[in-house]
């Protein structure tokens, strides 16, 4: 739970109770501007695509693995960032990242880049090979938040991660009459997400060095790029040390927690 030492938090009250109410907060200078710029080279590379030259972007996205390299270890592991994990997931909640997971680099490009629909990142059953089989529950096995590191500066024409405020709700009661068992992306998709559509929509700017920490429920949404530079950006999940428990009998809820007893409560 929070520390209720102001001095030492990485969150203020106003947005733990934003998180519970529109489901992300967004955490400036999270980690440095020279650890994106130590990492960016390092994804450059694998790209095979030239820095100095555009016409070597051919392709609207292109998808790197995960990256363990110190650039981005320490980026995932700030103490901004630890605390911040420890006010929205709980103390001993939760599992240090050694890596930052998957980049989806964006290119300017007029093309449609094919992955722009709306959907969480389900957290189980990835053990089969149809994603749209992977799967999400009431309480959130596998996956205590989702996470945006941005390591290159993102302004509104970058192709900035597209968020449906609160509608970590609308998904919470969706999955709710589930259990365990859960939905898949498949069953969640089916009716194009449009129970959140209603949502006011943000987007998630900002200098390299942010990080939105969102929760896992949120409803998202990728878009082409349509700035001059190839946007650099993380997306990977905080990995919970269990299920979230939703019925606690110290009541020592986490803000993750919190959202979705609202959500439950309407």
């Amino acid at each position: 739970m929070p520390d209720n030492n102001i001095s030492t938090r990485a969150l203020s009250d106003a947005q733990l109770t934003q998180f519970v109410h529109d489901g992300f907060v967004r955490i400036d200078h999270a980690f440095s501007r020279d650890l994106a710029e130590a990492g960016r080279p390092l994804l450059w590379r694998d790209t095979g695509c030239d820095p100095s030259d555009s016409n070597t972007w051919t392709k609207p996205v292109i998808r790197l693995d995960d990256y363990s390299q110190p650039p981005f270890a320490a980026a995932a592991n700030t103490p901004m960032l630890h605390r911040a994990f420890d006010e929205l997931v709980g103390t001993g909640r939760w599992l240090p990242r050694g890596s930052l997971g998957t980049f989806p680099v964006r290119f300017p490009s007029p093309e449609d880049p094919g992955d722009a629909g709306w959907h969480i990142d389900v957290s189980f059953g990835h053990e089969n090979p149809d994603f749209m089989s992977w799967r999400a529950n009431i309480v959130s096995k596998g996956r205590a938040l989702l996470m945006l590191f941005l390591f290159s500066d993102v302004g509104a024409d970058d192709a900035p991660t597209r968020i449906r405020a609160g509608s970590h709700l609308d998904i919470a009661r969706q999955l709710a009459p589930h259990g365990n068992a859960g939905l898949s992306l498949g069953e969640l998709a089916a009716d194009g997400f449009a129970d959140s559509a209603h949502r006011p929509e943000v987007l998630a700017l900002g200098e390299a060095g942010t990080v939105y920490l969102c929760h896992p429920f949120l409803v998202h949404a990728a878009q082409p790029h349509r700035g001059a530079e190839p946007r650099f950006m993380a997306q990977p999940p905080l990995l919970p040390r269990g299920d979230l428990v939703l019925d606690r009998d110290d009541k020592a809820y986490s803000p993750v927690e919190q959202a979705i007893r609202l959500a439950l409560a309407d």
